[in-house]
């Protein structure tokens, strides 16, 4: 058992001063098999904390229902066996580059702005979440004899709002579920966002990647005393589809580094190790200084140009911080621990052959949701879809000359058919989502769009805003109702129910055009199963699985060309690979 405080100008543990020396880690982004190895990298490079969020759509898929809560200590418990202490930072928002921030879609869907807000409803949701979660997190706190220190309340709030009254209920609600330690907040080194995310009595820390100085300055103008630390150490950046991948040299990353170490402060390195958003969890952002232009969905790679790469790899920027971090550990502590050996990688060889494929429609009706009906087309929230993709089929009146097909509130992209025969692919546009087919239609026409969501926005005004249709289709100005909608959600796709899917033999041809559906694809691994890279040469994009594990969503507009695979979802021998391929197909898949 030990007391972790907060003093006038240091943290103290049992009463004597200690400097955090963290990194985030979040568990959800590693394969647990992997946890050790990572936090043995962390304890390497010379950090004695290790930081997480904990994202409620994970474990919240409906509400009531919980998914795996345990995960969450467990890898506190990982935590205390590798030696470190633990920062958890429990939302009920994250941001973290995640979809949605963190917020379940169910949630959002139902309460829109209401969420982050003293209300009712909202917090009733959160007052549950925290009942399932905390006691996770309570037990293993350190004056408990577990490795947790302090637990944040909410995340960056004042960049978001100015509600003090629900500020100050999470922070009811935490101490309620048991939490002892000391609670925080997180915000920009900016007086609007430290006087709309603080909160009186509650310690507060600033993000930032550069210029301490400056920002600790800031700090001090809202609380004169206790310990300085910087929450949110940005020495990388996460990545976007389409654009060019940020990288930040590592010698200017160690120099701000040292410079918050130089003013006695505390640090948490984000990211220590970014890791992976598997399984379609990547949020999305919206460009320009307000966030709220053109949609920006973020990568499956969450490398963040950290220390440790995705693969749990140490980088030249590693090495440049072990120096920085080594120069500030205390003399008692002896020297810093051998860096861990890297993670085995595939050896031997690695062969794939496309074995059958089901086109899109015989997968929708397979493991599709029911179909809906009504007069105006449903959002993906309406609809109960997280992540994935929705069918819309309407049908154009006639005889009509051909006009304008349109779409109003596009969330994200809509491949469109007109009586079977592709016609093109629809962004939504603009702050109402608009697009156009580039030819006109003639009615009467039956019309089917392919909409798949990107990622939900996790940062930001437009926090929260639907996916999917979220006004209408239009032929000229005229609305057209009568829509049947279906949702294939990413979930649905396990080894029973692929099982069970009507396949057929490759069609060459067919692939050449592009069609879209689900390819199985035999692996055989030659040697021993180790981290692998999974690239798909002439495929568009979509999602694969390795033995029902989803590595992420594929992107032919990169910049990432290739997946990462953990080496514990490989075995010896033979493995199954599926490619939902929504707008392309190529022919090949290789892993190396």
């Amino acid at each position: 058992m030990a007391e972790f405080t907060v003093g006038e100008r240091d943290f103290l543990l049992d009463g004597e001063p200690v400097r955090l020396l963290s990194g985030a880690l979040h568990y959800f982004r590693v394969h647990e098999e992997q946890w050790g190895h990572r936090l043995a990298m962390l304890r390497a490079m010379g950090l004695n904390c290790v930081e997480t969020y904990v994202p409620w759509n994970l474990h919240e898929p409906e509400p009531g229902r919980h998914r795996d809560l345990g995960a969450v200590g467990r890898f506190l418990d990982a935590v205390a066996d590798a030696g470190l202490w633990a920062i958890v930072r429990p939302g009920p928002y994250i941001c973290a580059e995640w979809e949605n921030g963190g917020l379940p879609a169910w949630l959002t869907g139902r309460l829109g702005r209401r969420v982050r807000t003293d209300d009712a409803a909202y917090l009733g949701h959160v007052e549950r979440w925290f009942g399932a979660l905390m006691p996770q997190v309570a037990a293993r706190q350190v004056d408990r004899g577990g490795p947790v220190l302090m637990v944040q309340a909410e995340n960056e709030y004042g960049s978001f709002g100015s509600d003090q009254g629900y500020l100050r209920r999470v922070v009811e609600l935490l101490a309620a579920c048991g939490v002892s330690v000391p609670l925080f907040t997180s915000d920009g080194p900016e007086d609007h966002m430290l006087t709309g995310g603080s909160v009186p009595g509650v310690l507060a820390t600033v993000n930032f990647g550069s210029g301490a100085r400056a920002a600790f300055e800031v700090l001090r103008r809202h609380q004169p005393a206790g310990p300085l630390m910087c929450m949110e150490f940005w020495c990388g950046w996460f990545g976007h589809w389409g654009e060019e991948q940020v990288v930040r040299p590592a010698a200017d990353a160690a120099r701000a580094l040292a410079e918050i170490l130089e003013r006695g402060a505390s640090v948490n390195v984000y990211m220590a190790h970014g890791g992976t958003n598997f399984a379609g969890w990547a949020g999305a952002n919206r460009a320009g200084p307000l966030h709220d232009g053109p949609l920006q969905p973020t990568v499956t790679s969450y490398d963040y140009d950290a220390p440790i790469d995705e693969a749990g790899r140490p980088t030249e920027k590693f090495w440049a911080f072990r120096s920085v971090l080594e120069r500030y550990r205390p003399p008692g502590d002896g020297p810093l621990p051998e860096v861990p050996a890297p993670p085995a990688e595939l050896s031997g060889p690695a062969e794939a052959v496309v074995r059958e494929w089901a086109p899109l429609p015989d997968v929708l009706e397979s493991l599709g949701d029911a179909e809906w009906e009504g007069p105006l087309p449903p959002t993906f929230e309406e609809l109960g879809v997280d992540r994935g993709l929705v069918r819309y089929r309407l049908r154009l009146p006639g005889p009509r000359v051909p006009y304008p097909l349109s779409v109003t509130g596009l969330r994200d992209r809509a491949l469109v058919y007109v009586d079977g025969v592709r016609a093109g692919m629809l962004v939504g546009a603009g702050p109402l989502g608009e697009a156009a087919l580039p030819e006109p239609v003639a009615g009467p026409a039956e019309v089917e769009l392919w909409v798949e969501s990107l990622g939900r926005v996790n940062y930001g005004p437009r926090l929260g805003e639907p996916k999917g249709i979220a006004d209408g289709v239009r032929h000229e100005r005229q609305y057209v109702h009568g829509v049947r909608a279906r949702g294939l959600r990413l979930d649905a796709f396990t080894a029973d129910a692929v099982a069970k899917l009507p396949g057929r033999p490759p069609d060459p041809a067919a692939a050449e055009r592009g069609a879209p559906g689900l390819y199985r694809v035999a692996l055989e691994v030659g040697g021993a199963p180790g981290d692998a890279w999974l690239e798909l040469p002439g495929w568009v994009r979509g999602f694969v699985w390795v033995n029902g594990f989803c590595v992420g969503r594929y992107w032919a507009e990169g910049p990432q060309s290739a997946l990462f695979v953990p080496g514990p979802v490989l075995v010896a021998g033979g493995n199954e690979v599926w490619v939902l391929e929504l707008e392309g197909a190529g022919s090949a898949v290789a892993l190396a």
